[in-house]
């Protein structure tokens, strides 16, 4: 059974999901993919993990590292996971380039067009925005490129880190 709860950002509504001890869905009302991997079987109510979650946000939308992470569940396949830990070892006020994901998640192997695209959709498809933060990653020439909560967000969000107002 999933618990969701809500969340007022300064971006607009955001919606948690978790289920037992872990987070499992983070989206802004909206998004691409909103709600994308949460159970047919849900109800508004509150868990531990998620009052953690809305602390963590609190403390994000302050301008702050909040210095810790939830308890995450991802149900996905072992490309996307990686891929997903990848984005969370990025340091909050910095980003990093498709590429620079798609050489980490491949153990420095490849850097093809092929895998950076792979990447691309795995980020996208990614259920636990800002935690994860994938609107850290952007584009090989440092351009910001898809969000799923859009641009103007994601632009918004990198402010927010490096201390200017959004």
């Amino acid at each position: 059974m999933y618990f969701t709860s809500r969340y007022a950002s300064p971006f607009g509504e955001i919606l948690l999901a978790g289920e037992k001890e872990a987070l499992t869905g983070l989206w802004f009302e909206g998004q691409k993919y909103f709600g994308a991997g949460l159970g047919p079987e849900y109800e508004e109510g509150t868990l531990p993990v998620l009052e953690e979650a809305k602390r963590w946000l609190d403390l994000y939308f302050q301008g702050r590292d909040p210095g810790f992470t939830p308890k995450l569940l991802f149900r996905t396949t072992p490309f996307r996971e990686a891929v997903w830990n990848e984005l969370l070892k990025i340091p909050y006020g910095q980003t990093v380039t498709y590429g620079e994901i798609a050489e980490r998640a491949a153990g420095g192997k490849s850097r093809s067009r092929l895998l950076s695209r792979a990447v691309g959709n795995a980020v996208g498809h990614n259920p636990v925005s800002l935690i994860v933060p994938c609107h850290r990653v952007v584009g090989a020439d440092g351009g910001l490129t898809g969000y799923a909560g859009g641009i103007r967000i994601k632009e918004a969000l990198l402010m927010l880190e490096r201390g200017n107002h959004y």
